[in-house]
């Protein structure tokens, strides 16, 4: 018997990273010699005191149901971080924690959106925006975002694009794939269209807000633009921070009113998260981010390895991020060779599977919504990243 599915699940599709992760374990199996540079995790364990934090909650019987919204203790570090790292202050009923950001994201469309609405969501986006939309009765508008303007969207494209029926902007910053990271001008650019607009609500996806490549500290719209707190959802949590995707632990902080909707939702879902992985997130949010410095010094030798090589590869133009963990190609100088087997290079996709052929993984742009690009992931060992590197100009050399 084949399930009838509902024209809901039929709207979206299985994530592209996870499917790119899943042909790598694959081919491992199968005994080749392939370089991961297809996901955004942390190469780097979780801290020990966070671990240590989880083990003591374990020991202490916190094993139990835990509020929808969120522990308090940790809705109140939160808020604290905020303050301190964000420069942004909010009342404790205006957080919610779910489990991991993507839940959060996914819980304000479903309390927000009726079929119809819009999303604007910049291209490249990070592919849960766009499907996270349509699951939930919305329609995605794409505006493509190339490499002449760095990947950003550009204030005239904002104002081109919002109609009657937009309920929502996605902006992600340092962003996924880009790793762009929008300045002081953009963000007040940007803001002054969105006074114009008072009825787009304004979804703000930090989570690589500390893995910045300039030096400098979190910036978000809010810091510029303070008069649309009452209408942005900021986004955030502890995975690419303190090296924690396992442990599903995001945050939201926006309006009162959105941020019980949201928790309404979770309700009906997953009801609160881990009882465990919150004693652990509140460990990190107490602990500190002097162990951040050497990650982020790390990340940012391998985007130099990685951009320096291939900045050098013919037919390859790179976008050197400000901050993230992907190094973002541009393959359009590619299309039309053929493989030394005589196969031609007509996509990005074709060049993402002769790189796989090769030894290295990536993503390919069409995933993100861009193309012919692909994504590579420096979340993954310095000699990997330089490896990986060596090998994809020697795959693209070999191009005729």
């Amino acid at each position: 018997m084949t399930v009838r599915l509902s024209t809901r699940v039929q709207r979206v599709s299985l994530s592209a990273n996870a499917a790119a992760k899943s042909r790598v374990t694959q081919l491992r199996e199968a005994g080749r010699d392939i370089l991961d540079l297809t996901t955004g995790e942390p190469d780097f364990d979780t801290p020990q005191h966070i671990k240590q934090a989880a083990y003591a909650a374990i020991a202490a019987g916190a094993t139990k149901y835990t509020p929808t919204p969120g522990v308090k203790a940790l809705r109140l570090a939160v808020q604290r971080k905020l303050a301190q790292e964000n420069r942004l202050e909010y009342p404790l009923s205006s957080i919610v924690i779910a489990n991991g950001a993507k839940q959060i994201i996914f819980n304000a469309f479903a309390a927000t959106l009726d079929d119809g609405d819009e999303v604007l969501v910049p291209t490249p986006y990070w592919p849960s925006f766009p499907d996270s939309v349509r699951f939930n009765g919305g329609e995605p508008v794409f505006i493509e975002c190339g490499l002449e303007q760095g990947c950003k969207l550009l204030p005239t494209q904002l104002e081109q694009h919002i109609t009657e029926r937009t309920r929502w902007l996605i902006l992600n910053g340092p962003g996924n794939p880009s790793g762009a990271v929008y300045s002081e001008a953009e963000l007040h650019a940007l803001a002054d269209v969105l006074r114009r607009h008072p009825h787009v609500l304004i979804l703000l996806d930090e989570l690589y807000e500390h893995i910045r490549f300039d030096g400098r500290p979190p910036q978000s719209l809010l810091n510029i633009a303070p008069d649309l707190l009452d209408r942005s959802l900021l986004v955030g949590g502890v995975s690419k921070t303190y090296a924690m995707t396992g442990w599903r632990i995001g945050f939201g902080v926006g309006p009162k009113n959105l941020t019980e909707a949201m928790a309404v939702v979770q309700s009906q879902s997953t009801s609160g998260a881990s009882s465990v992985g919150q004693a652990a997130a509140l460990a990190a949010y107490n602990g500190g981010l002097d162990f951040l410095v050497e990650q982020v010094a790390a990340y940012q030798l391998r985007r130099d390895i990685l951009v320096k090589s291939l900045e050098a590869v013919e037919g390859l133009e790179v976008l050197e991020p400000q901050g993230g963990f992907f190094v973002f190609v541009r393959c359009a100088g590619l299309l039309g060779r053929h493989r030394p087997d005589g196969l031609r290079i007509d996509n990005d996709e074709d060049v993402v599977a002769w790189l796989l052929e090769e030894g290295v993984a990536g993503v390919a742009g069409s995933a993100y919504g861009l193309s012919p690009w692909f994504r590579l992931s420096i979340a993954t060992a310095t000699e990997s990243v330089a490896e990986a590197g060596r090998r994809i100009a020697t795959a693209c050399g070999s191009l005729r």
